[in-house]
């Protein structure tokens, strides 16, 4: 999992890596293993590359140093991205930032044909061809050593990228809207499947290829992007809270209090006490940074990300019957703790659900879904899984009422994670 970011001034005055170091701070929620940023000036491309959040790894001394008003970067998870993909030809290199991943092939082949075709013919045909020849649920952003931007998104449109601006000074390239909104950009629009976008100094240039079919991840309204972005036209806010109010409608509990895990689930459960007339609690206070446990490396690290951030306010649910939401579920484990934790604290009965359906395939196009014989979604009914975690009950939203809930036809969404059928791979 990774978020890749692009900027280009259209004046020589500007330095951009500022802008980069903040718009990689509104992505920090899809990878906080790695982030990246490299910029351009005058022939040089200037690149530095740092373990951990974007706000340990550049302070103002390294941030100075990268020089230009090109400038592009990626938050990652996957060691594989630590360093940015570099490919050089014949005098000329490219640098590379992807979002996603590709099927019987890697991004390293990638750059090295990007910069083959791009010695071939004109830079906007050379994405073109790529996006042709590179099948898998991908985006990417690079910057040539002669100053040129290209930006791409995969003909299904599974991985997302946006374009705005900054008036007429900035053009901005991003997997969110939310990058946009924190360096004071303005949202465009989204880029479109099969779509290259190309920026120079003194020209913008754009082309598509196409067959019209659409297979959008589902998975980004659910848990991947902030609340406040846009995705392909589609405000995740609002899907969430239609998601709260299903989960309200098709399976109601007696309760007390309803709670939410921070931070994605908070809208699920404020949607969901609405419509089903319980009161929502603050019912977890987080110590120390936000952490995403689910895009956490190892178990341990997951399990004590949860007694970090996820520590029960003892009198929002004492003696009290709960009704917890949580966006997803993977192994169980720390889903498991964080009930038992409820417990620890006095609730009197905890009913767990899900506002996305049971996760039982791997994702193929670069979301790290543990092996399947690992997911409990796969092995276990609701009631077992109740029965694990020690909930009272169990249950996770119908994978046709996250459709109505995201509001796109089930055939333009991928679902491959919940149903094991991919967009252009078939049966998991």
């Amino acid at each position: 999992m990774s978020g890749i970011l692009g900027l280009y001034a259209f004046d020589e005055l500007w330095s951009v890596s500022r802008f980069v170091y903040y718009g990689l701070m509104g992505l920090q929620h899809r990878g906080q293993e790695y982030s990246s940023i490299t910029t351009w000036m005058d022939g040089n491309l200037y690149t530095k590359t740092s373990k951990g959040l974007v706000e340990d790894g550049f302070r103002e001394s390294s941030i100075s140093k990268l020089k230009g008003y090109v400038g592009c970067g990626c938050v990652s998870t996957g060691k594989e991205l630590e360093q940015p993909i570099t490919a050089s030809k014949n005098g000329l290199t490219l640098i590379l930032y992807v979002s996603g991943g590709l099927i019987d092939a890697d991004f390293h082949g990638l750059a090295r044909l990007l910069l083959d075709e791009i010695g071939k013919s004109d830079i906007e045909q050379a994405g073109l061809s790529i996006l042709e020849r590179f099948k898998g649920g991908y985006s990417f952003v690079c910057i040539t050593s002669d100053g040129r931007m290209l930006a791409a998104r995969d003909s299904l449109g599974i991985k997302p990228l946006c374009v705005g601006g900054l008036g007429f000074d900035l053009a901005v390239l991003a997997s969110e809207s939310s990058a946009l909104d924190v360096i004071g950009a303005d949202l465009s629009r989204d880029i479109e499947p099969g779509e290259v976008f190309v920026i120079e100094k003194f020209d913008v240039r754009r082309g598509i290829t196409n067959s019209g079919r659409r297979a959008y991840c589902s998975f980004e309204y659910v848990y991947y992007a902030r609340p406040d972005s846009i995705i392909n036209c589609i405000h995740v806010y609002d899907v969430r809270r239609r998601i709260g109010h299903i989960l309200s409608e098709m399976d109601p509990v007696e309760a007390d209090v309803v709670i939410g895990v921070p931070e994605t689930a908070i809208p699920f459960a404020m949607a969901y006490s609405r419509t089903a007339g319980i009161p929502v609690e603050m019912g977890f206070y987080r110590t120390g940074r936000s952490m995403r446990t689910a895009i956490r490396p190892t178990e341990l690290e997951r399990l004590m990300g949860v007694q970090l951030k996820l520590n029960p306010i003892k009198a929002a649910i004492r003696g009290r019957k709960v009704v917890l939401i949580d966006d997803s579920v993977v192994r169980g484990t720390t889903l498991r703790n964080t009930v038992y934790l409820l417990r620890r604290k006095g609730a009197k009965e905890v009913h767990v659900r899900i506002g996305s359906p049971a996760i039982k395939a791997r994702c193929p196009y670069g979301t790290a879904v543990p092996p399947e014989d690992e997911l409990i979604g796969r092995a276990l009914t609701s009631e077992e899984i109740a029965e694990v975690i020690g909930a009272d009950s169990f249950s996770y939203l119908p994978v046709d009422r996250l459709v109505e809930a995201i509001g796109l036809r089930k055939d333009s969404l991928c679902l491959g994670c919940f149903t094991g059928v991919y967009p252009d791979l078939g049966g998991g």
